[in-house]
């Protein structure tokens, strides 16, 4: 197995799952709600949510040594598609150049009633 990537600057895993990995020149994070780290809570409405899975999934990539910009590929859940618009715009501004290649589906349901999860895989040496 790879290397474990862990920061008390995301939410701890909700299971026994890694917040990421990283796999030789890969790191794959595993999904992010909208939870903010520090309180423990779900952000409320899915815009917050979004923004919060964001800030989440930075600070994982960053303890792994990549960011945004490393992002070859993205997945969204939506416990509701017709959030696609308001999430696509809040994603779109963290990724003013290339953006990465992207799934976006909608889901039954999301841990902790969460409204969106995003998982991102990033690549780069070391």
């Amino acid at each position: 197995m790879g290397e474990v990537i862990s920061t008390s600057a995301a939410p701890a895993a909700l299971g026994p799952y890694s917040q990421a990995i990283r796999a030789g020149d890969f790191i794959f994070t595993a999904g992010q709600l909208g939870i903010d780290p520090a309180t423990g809570a779900l952000r409320e409405g899915v815009a917050a949510q979004a923004e919060q899975a964001l800030d989440n999934l930075a600070a994982v990539l960053a303890q792994g040594g990549a960011r945004f910009s490393d992002v070859v590929k993205s997945t969204i859940f939506f416990a509701d598609l017709a959030d696609f618009q308001t999430v696509d715009a809040l994603y779109g501004a963290r990724f003013p150049g290339v953006a990465p290649a992207r799934s976006a589906v909608q889901v039954a349901a999301l841990p902790k009633n969460g409204l969106v999860e995003i998982e991102m895989v990033a690549y780069g040496p070391r």
